[in-house]
Formats: structure tokens, C-alpha cells, sequence
């Protein structure tokens, strides 16, 4: 097995191609072993409503996203299994929607990972719980780093 020395490029290098995150804008800011950062800076005309406050599939996409970079930062390939996330405020339709996350319980087929949104002033926008199916294992990154 080849172990990879710089895990988060690595990381950040596997989703630089998924056409879904490009589509929302959807940018890795940080990545720790068992932890991300992602941010979604907000273009009023891709993730607006129709009562121009920021759509929240959008924001459910996000906080998505961040599940899967997560399950990766320890080396497992993960795909949700049970997805809850509580919405506290909303932006309007400006500003970016930054999510941070943590892996709670890393089992030997399902991963919770907690998660808070929030924007640029830290006011709290949601808070997310998964439960992650592990599907498969990056051998390449390893469980701690």
C-alpha cells in the first residue's frame, strides 16, 4: 500500500473533479484527519429561491459535500445512509455558507459525522447529523494522520 504524504491535496485533488461541486460553487478550505472545512460563496442567480434567500437544497448539498471529504480525511469511501439537518437562519442570497465537520463514531461500517453551518460572522445557519454507510477504503490514506 502507497500512502500518500500530503492526505488533504490528495483529497482536494479527488473532488477538484466532481462536476456537482463546480456546479455549486462548492470550495475545500481545510482538511484534518476525522475533520473539513468546505464554503459555498453564494451567486444570487445559482442558489437563490424564489423568496431570494439561499435555496435549501443548496445548503443541503453543501453540508453533503463535507460528509464525503470527511469520511475520506480517514480513509473510507462513504455514501449517507440518514442525513438530518436542522436550518436556524438563512442567508440573503449574499455572503458565503461555510460548513465544518467532525467525524463522532468511526465504526466498522457506518460513520456519524456532526457538522455546523455558518456564515462569514459565524451566525449559525444549520445543524447537520449523518449517519455514513463505509462503502470502501482509500488505501492510499490512512485511518490517522
Amino acid at each position: 500500500m502507497n500512502t500518500v504524504t500530503d492526505v488533504a491535496a490528495h483529497i482536494k485533488q479527488i473532488w477538484s473533479s466532481s462536476a456537482f461541486m463546480n456546479l455549486l460553487k462548492v470550495e475545500i478550505d481545510e482538511i484534518h484527519c476525522g475533520g473539513a472545512t468546505v464554503k459555498m460563496p453564494i451567486d444570487f442567480d445559482i442558489h437563490t429561491n424564489h423568496w431570494l434567500g439561499v435555496h435549501g437544497g443548496a445548503l443541503a448539498a453543501l453540508a453533503d459535500t463535507v460528509m464525503g471529504i470527511t469520511g475520506a480525511s480517514v480513509g473510507e469511501v462513504v455514501q449517507t445512509l440518514s442525513f438530518n439537518i436542522n436550518f436556524i437562519s438563512n442567508l440573503p442570497g449574499t455572503g458565503t455558507a461555510i460548513v465544518k465537520s467532525q467525524v463522532k463514531h468511526h465504526g466498522q461500517t457506518t460513520m456519524v459525522i456532526m457538522a455546523e453551518m455558518t456564515d462569514e460572522q459565524n451566525n449559525l445557519l444549520a445543524a447537520i447529523t449523518t449517519t455514513m454507510f463505509i462503502a470502501g477504503h482509500f488505501n492510499e490514506i490512512p485511518r490517522e494522520w
